[in-house]
């Protein structure tokens, strides 16, 4: 289950461009709290503690307790805007949720045992992940960290669709109109008759270049 992380904040009385400028100025990052049926809650918080909480990978389905006007609120992040050039965060949307609010959530997949996958170990196959997160619908307080799947048994040619997962209790996907795939193990890659004679006619010029470079000397 994903930690509740914490969050101080400070409410706003204005908005805009030029105010939102004005804070990240001085280190801060507007965001504003809406959902639950309440008013959206105009905030900004520290810079530095927020990057803290997006290193820690797992920011985006994790509860966020928010310490704003002397109440805490608890949140889910939705969408963290970025600066493209200097990539630091310009703008958090939070949404209000409750104890046990059913969410929907885009929970990291990782993949194990590689080693005892006779396909990728012993053939030389590749995993070829077509899913890196799943999107799932659970209860807030019962929010996965991650959604491990073994790679034991599996051959060349195999494939992993969501029915091949255990998910945790409670836990469902939020797709379910299909049986969709995660990953493939799939063959290694065979070079081409032409990709080795480009690399033969590559190796060939270099040798002649260095042939005429020792005739120059």
């Amino acid at each position: 289950m994903s930690d509740q992380l914490t969050l101080a904040a400070e409410t706003r009385e204005q908005v805009g461009k030029g105010a939102s400028r004005l804070l990240r100025r001085e280190g801060r990052v507007p965001a504003v709290i809406y959902g639950n049926k309440q008013e959206p809650l105009s905030i900004h918080v520290e810079e530095k503690a927020l990057m803290r909480l997006l290193m820690t990978g797992h920011f985006m389905n994790s509860v966020i307790m928010i310490e704003a006007g002397g109440q805490q609120v608890r949140t889910l992040p939705k969408d963290v805007a970025f600066d493209a050039v200097t990539e630091r965060p310009t703008h958090v949307d939070f949404l209000r949720i409750g104890a046990h609010t059913t969410v929907h959530v885009n929970v990291p997949v990782v993949f194990t045992d590689e080693d005892a996958s006779p396909g990728i170990a012993k053939l030389g196959g590749v995993l070829n992940i077509t899913r890196h997160e799943l999107e799932l619908v659970c209860d807030a307080a019962d929010i996965p960290t991650e959604i491990t799947i073994s790679l034991k048994g599996l051959d060349v040619g195999a494939s992993i669709h969501i029915s091949d997962v255990k998910l945790p209790k409670g836990v469902e996907p939020a797709i379910t109109d299909r049986d969709f795939a995660i990953a493939t193990i799939v063959p290694p890659t065979v070079p081409t008759v032409a990709e080795d004679e480009a690399d033969a006619a590559i190796a060939e010029e270099a040798a002649a270049e260095a042939a005429e470079g020792d005739t120059a000397e």
